[in-house]
């Protein structure tokens, strides 16, 4: 199938998003996160699924894996973590040229409506209508972000169980367990997530060094 990017794609699968698809053209990018820049409203977490959506389900440029893992690369980055994945997706997806595209495509929008709603909004922000609206859009944002952390967090444990035991049982204990030293232990979240690493990295180290072994033909 030939899409408006003027490249082929490949067919979505009939139970899954697309596979990896070929480079968009620049322009064809431009109008994704043009559009995405349009509807992101309701903060970090209703933009977070509507990229996913965009890059994962409806055009194919990485997979549900990747996503995740970007996604976790970002953390470790100081400054907007939508901005820094926008970056590398933008990288993916056509260069230096992707990531200059990427990101005037989707603040273009955000910024303009912005400086037009905060110039606004001082005039109304008292008005009933306006207080009951809001307190509709909060949870509907929490909804979003619910099912974007879910559509995350399903496909690494997919992988850990597949692994073994001991390997769902790490993630499950690094997912509730990061989650408290920030909650109640007040911990710095690059710490966390550094500790989380490392953990996982020596635990991958281990059984690395456990498999090899079993691998390897014995000596004659």
């Amino acid at each position: 199938m030939v899409s408006d990017s003027g490249v082929e794609t490949p067919e979505a699968a009939p139970n899954g998003p697309l596979p990896v698809s070929p480079s968009p053209s620049l322009l064809f990018a431009f109008r994704v996160w043009l559009s995405l820049g349009l509807q992101s409203f309701g903060g970090g977490t209703a933009t977070l699924a509507l990229i996913r959506r965009a890059a994962v389900e409806t055009h194919g440029w990485l997979t549900a894996d990747e996503f995740t893992r970007e996604w976790a690369l970002v953390q470790i980055a100081p400054g907007i973590n939508l901005l820094a994945l926008t970056i590398l997706i933008g990288r993916r997806t056509g260069g230096a040229k992707g990531i200059l595209v990427a990101l005037i495509g989707l603040l273009l929008p955000s910024v303009t409506i912005t400086i037009l709603l905060t110039a606004g909004y001082a005039h109304i922000e008292k008005l009933a209508a306006v207080q009951a609206a809001l307190r509709g859009i909060i949870p509907a944002t929490v909804g979003l972000g619910l099912l974007t952390v879910f559509q995350m967090v399903f496909p690494p444990l997919v992988a850990s169980r597949k692994e073994g035991v001991g390997s769902l049982a790490l993630s499950l204990f690094l997912l509730a367990g990061s989650g408290l030293a920030v909650v109640a232990g007040h911990w710095q979240v690059i710490l966390v997530l550094l500790l989380a690493g490392a953990l996982s990295g020596f635990a991958g180290w281990r059984r690395h060094k456990t498999i090899l072994p079993a691998l390897e033909p014995p000596t004659p």
